[in-house]
């Protein structure tokens, strides 16, 4: 492995593939590092029925399109052949198997502490995604049920929940997918949220929530957002879901207890609980730098630290840009991170 880079990318997921594309069109000397012995990302990790909200022309990276495919939402091995291909068809200088455990800063430079020893760089794009940061809340009593709970980021499918009885806690895409696919498998799946399902219409898909996200760059959100008032994508699974009954929204628990949940009055009876809540970024390899505020979000601006700009950010969400963290979001920020990088480094 190289000892040194003027760009170092930790995470070769989809953030740092679209950042290595941009990096070497502007022929900027970099590597990239991912601890996963395969490319996909995050994407290596969801359950088997896992479709994308959009179709494949809006699931693409920078450069090349994702390929077609017959059905309208993408299954999740389509998605990692194309990152695969991707990754092969533009020679991404990845090392595959590296975790990086810090980075620590001087004045000279940056270095990035590798099991397989230290990356020196001039700047650190981190892009590690929030896969390794799932968030649970905290919920009285919940250390005391005795039953199973698993994050959606551990979720694997609906096998081990046969004849259960299981509460998926979140209101968003996952919260209902998952819940779709427990249908037919749990003996009973309540959906709980401390807010309502937002729906999109039937008949639009994640490509208008991606143009709602870029109206905001532009100012144009305000109709977008009056006519799509919704979140959640109404897949094929998620419809039928809805018409069966079963994506009838239960308040959020007030507590726990050993068997199950109390809401209000009622006390459900659980086996399980999939925490379908959500992500922090996941930066633990910077912890060094003292970069992160109280809530766990660095101050940036654009996709640079405010303490360090020599450490900057790409596809963890909104606060790196809008849609940053899908497919065909990420592009755009990586791109002009890279432009701004190879400006700097051509004046020096």
């Amino acid at each position: 492995m190289a000892d040194r880079a003027d760009v170092v990318v930790v995470g070769g997921g989809q953030a740092g593939l679209a950042t290595s594309y941009w990096l070497r069109r502007h022929g900027v000397d970099h590597v990239v590092l991912d601890e996963q012995e395969e490319p996909g990302g995050a994407w290596r990790r969801t359950w088997p029925s896992l479709r994308l909200f959009s179709p494949s022309g809006y699931s693409s990276l920078p450069g090349w399109m994702m390929p077609e495919h017959p059905d309208v939402f993408p299954p999740v091995d389509h998605v990692l052949a194309y990152l695969a291909a991707y990754e092969e068809r533009y020679d991404v200088p990845v090392r595959r198997g590296v975790h990086v455990s810090d980075v620590r800063a001087d004045d000279d430079g940056l270095d990035v502490v590798t099991g397989e020893g230290s990356v020196r760089a001039r700047y650190v794009v981190s892009a590690t995604g929030t896969w390794r940061a799932p968030f649970v809340p905290l919920v009285e009593g919940a250390t005391c049920f005795e039953g199973t709970q698993v994050h959606s980021a551990h979720y694997r499918g609906p096998e081990p929940f046969v004849g259960q009885q299981v509460a998926v806690v979140g209101g968003g895409n996952s919260g209902v997918q998952i819940t779709a696919d427990l249908l037919g498998h749990a003996a009973r799946v309540h959906l709980a949220s401390l807010g309502r399902l937002r729906f999109l219409p039937d008949d639009v898909d994640g490509r208008y929530l991606f143009e709602r996200a870029s109206a905001r760059i532009t100012g144009d959100a305000r109709d977008l957002e009056s006519e799509l008032a919704g979140t959640i994508v109404a897949m094929p699974s998620v419809r039928e879901a809805r018409a069966k009954g079963a994506l009838r929204l239960r308040a959020m628990f007030d507590r726990m207890d050993a068997t199950g949940a109390v809401i209000g009055r009622e006390h459900v009876d659980l086996d399980a609980v999939v925490w379908a809540t959500g992500f922090r970024p996941a930066l633990r390899h910077l912890r060094s730098l003292r970069l992160r505020t109280r809530d766990g979000i660095p101050v940036v601006d654009g996709a640079r630290s405010v303490t360090d700009p020599r450490v900057a950010f790409v596809g963890y969400g909104d606060w790196t840009g809008p849609a940053s963290a899908t497919l065909i979001g990420v592009g755009r920020p990586a791109r002009a991170l890279a432009t701004t990088l190879a400006q700097e480094l051509a004046r020096d």
